[in-house]
């Protein structure tokens, strides 16, 4: 056994150390039976420019943010294991993805506030792949095309969100215990390229009832004194219930069951619920179907989706059961993704070899979240219009196979347009695993690492793997090979060729081999630090401007007098530009109610499900610059009768001296009956 692992790990570059960390027999034995923990939960903001920036996610250069339906927040928990001293941070962010240059930097300014205690190995950092949010933080190429280049003020945000997250679980860290439950939940999900699932052997597509993943696994958190710290539960589902039409920055499906779950336990932000992604690479949330990438309807489909996830997710909260016994360990690395040598054992008896990042053409055409041009399944197997006969004739390389290229991210000068040297990522706490992976995997593909871990850590009491899809670095989608072979846009997407998921679970076995037996793993090769070669084309706010005989939070357009629940309160302002200020842990808006004794009370903000924050550019005379900013409240079904208003808070920058200033303005009264 231990020479077949030390050749496995070699050829991946994994060399097996000798140095114990926490998962051999000792450490076993000094945490079997423990189920005592310490823990902490905390939220931050990671909202950025809510104007005029690309949103990553369907890569349409017409998506661009034009304000707020809900804030994108960075959910962090702590966990630590007394019994052995070792501690790990999972984080679920309300992002596209999450990238290297992301997951550098929070590393980075947590060692710069607390010393060694978090780094690579132990911070794992998932999105929950919402296409709402706005883009440009990525250090590579190919992720910055709709933003127009790198988007310092987004990436700032996102980073020292991140950071502020984990700080405050760092802070709130106290004792308690871990509980589970799992369960499966239909009619959430559906798979979108089910041909291609199709392709997958008869035998192996028997073992399961469903084409996607129907599992939630929940992992609840409590204190010893009975006080809930919060949840993390994992779901395969994109988060595109918005669709590529949408230009209200929103967490989407999973960020409104979050919202949903934080607000019914009504703790403030010490409460915190993360519904976390996995391996929903072909899985759509859009079950009544839909156009433009999201549902018929985006808002309603949002809350179709976020209904189910969130009504599952409560049923499982009641059926957690006895405490987890175990500790905490984790491994991480990082791979050279463009040149793995794939023993036969791992792909199909032959040694294989992954190749320079590419996309195919299908990849073009989208996939039915977010449709492109062209058409799906464009294979060199099946080459079926001139255009696929000409890049196959002239692009291919033998090594992507079916796939007709149309972009070589892995071989752009002077650096590759996509990241090659990737981290894996490998955490336990007590029986439960989790797969840090930065790919989008397929249902078929995910269930295929799952197994290979679990026959790994089975031995020391694992029973639960889950991947945390799009962790930690981001580098397209990973299809079976049998899916690959189709072409669909998962396949045309996979980037490092037919072998890429061989190469992933030979890491990974790798890996599991080495915690099962308590050994380290090599750190692997030092990925591209690209902060200093930034560029941007976006310009920023040059200065705001209004009409000479108006002011800055001014009503253009004002509330009725009187309104009943169900209806919407509308009202205009002259606004300014939002990246002027981003307003992190604030907002724009306030709905307010007044008091007995004549005080206003917030009781929205730009976070809540009923509220949006639209902003569009006036063509004022002289100048272009002039804004509008309008704020809608949909009043809610429970709203106590009495009087409102509706508040906006803003920032202007004088052309004369640079300066920014904050403005507000306030709508009249008005009354909900």
């Amino acid at each position: 056994m231990c020479a077949q692992l030390n050749r496995f790990a070699l050829v991946l570059g994994l060399v097996v150390g000798t140095v114990a960390l926490g998962a051999g027999a000792g450490s076993q034995d000094a945490c079997a039976g423990n189920t005592r923990f310490l823990m902490g939960a905390g939220m931050g903001d990671i909202t950025g420019p809510a104007a005029e920036v690309g949103m990553m996610g369907y890569g349409q250069l017409s998506q661009q943010t034009a304000g707020i339906h809900q804030r994108l927040r960075s959910r962090a928990f702590v966990i630590e294991s007394p019994c052995n001293g070792r501690r790990v941070v999972f984080v679920s962010a309300d992002l596209g993805m999450v990238f290297q240059g992301v997951k550098t930097q929070v590393v980075e300014r947590l060692r710069a506030r607390f010393g060694e205690v978090y780094g690579d190995d132990n911070v794992l950092i998932s999105a929950t792949h919402t296409h709402s949010g706005p883009g440009g933080f990525s250090h590579h190429t190919l992720y910055n095309l709709t933003s127009f280049g790198f988007v310092p003020q987004n990436f700032d945000a996102i980073v020292s969100g991140i950071v502020t997250s984990i700080v405050r679980a760092h802070s709130r860290l106290g004792e308690g215990t871990l509980r589970l439950a799992s369960g499966e939940l239909l009619g959430a999900s559906r798979n979108r390229s089910p041909e291609a699932y199709r392709l997958n052997p008869a035998a192996e597509r028997a073992l399961y009832a469903q084409d996607v993943d129907t599992r939630m696994t929940l992992l609840r958190l409590t204190r010893t004194d009975g006080r809930d710290v919060g949840l993390i539960n994992w779901f395969a589902v994109h988060a595109t219930s918005m669709g590529n039409t949408h230009h209200f920055i929103s967490g989407d499906n999973k960020g409104l069951a979050s919202y949903w779950f934080e607000k019914a336990h009504d703790a403030g932000d010490t409460f915190v619920a993360a519904f976390a992604q996995s391996n929903e690479g072909d899985v759509t949330p859009n079950v009544l179907g839909g156009t433009n990438g999201g549902g018929a309807d985006d808002f309603e489909d949002t809350e179709i989706s976020a209904r189910r996830q969130f009504d599952f997710a409560s049923r499982l909260w009641g059926q957690t059961g006895a405490p987890l016994t175990g500790g905490v360990d984790y491994r991480h690395t990082f791979v050279k993704m463009d040149a793995v040598d794939v023993a036969p054992a791992f792909a199909d008896g032959r040694p294989r070899r992954t190749c320079p990042a590419a996309i195919g053409l299908s990849m073009l055409a989208g996939a039915e979240d977010g449709p492109g041009f062209g058409v799906e399944g464009a294979s060199c197997s099946v080459v079926h219009d001139l255009w696929s006969q000409f890049t196959c004739a002239l692009t291919t390389t033998p090594c992507q196979g079916e796939k007709p290229i149309v972009l070589e991210m892995g071989t752009m000068q002077p650096h590759p347009w996509s990241p090659e040297v990737l981290p894996f990522q490998l955490v336990t706490v007590g029986p439960l695993a989790l797969v840090g992976v930065p790919f989008e995997m397929t249902t078929m593909a995910g269930r295929r690492l799952r197994r290979t871990v679990l026959e790994q850590l089975a031995p020391v009491g694992v029973t639960e793997v889950i991947i945390a899809g799009l962790s930690n670095d981001y580098a397209g989608y990973v299809a079976t090979r049998e899916e690959y072979a189709r072409q669909d846009y998962e396949g045309a997407s996979t980037h490092f060729g037919p072998w890429t998921l061989a190469a992933i679970q030979q890491g990974f076995d790798a890996m599991a081999a080495a915690m099962r037996e308590g050994q380290a793993v090599s750190p692997g090769p030092t990925p591209r630090d690209l902060r200093y070669v930034q560029a941007s084309l976006q310009p920023g706010v040059v200065f705001d401007d209004k009409l000479l005989w108006v002011e800055f939070g001014e009503v253009y357009a004002d509330a009725q007098a009187s309104y009943g629940r169900g209806d919407t309160v509308r009202v205009t302002f002259w606004g300014a530009h939002p990246k002027n200020d981003l307003r992190l842990e604030g907002t724009y808006l306030r709905v307010q109610r007044k008091g007995l004794i004549g005080a206003w009370v917030d009781v929205a903000d730009d976070s809540d499900w009923e509220t949006r924050y639209s902003w569009e550019r006036e063509n004022c005379v002289p100048t272009l610059g002039c804004s509008l900013v309008t704020v809608e409240w949909r009043i809610p079904g429970d709203a106590a009768p009495g009087t409102y208003r509706i508040l906006h808070e803003g920032d202007w920058k004088s052309g004369w001296d640079g300066r920014v200033r904050p403005y507000y303005g306030a709508s009249r009264a008005f009354t909900v009956k």
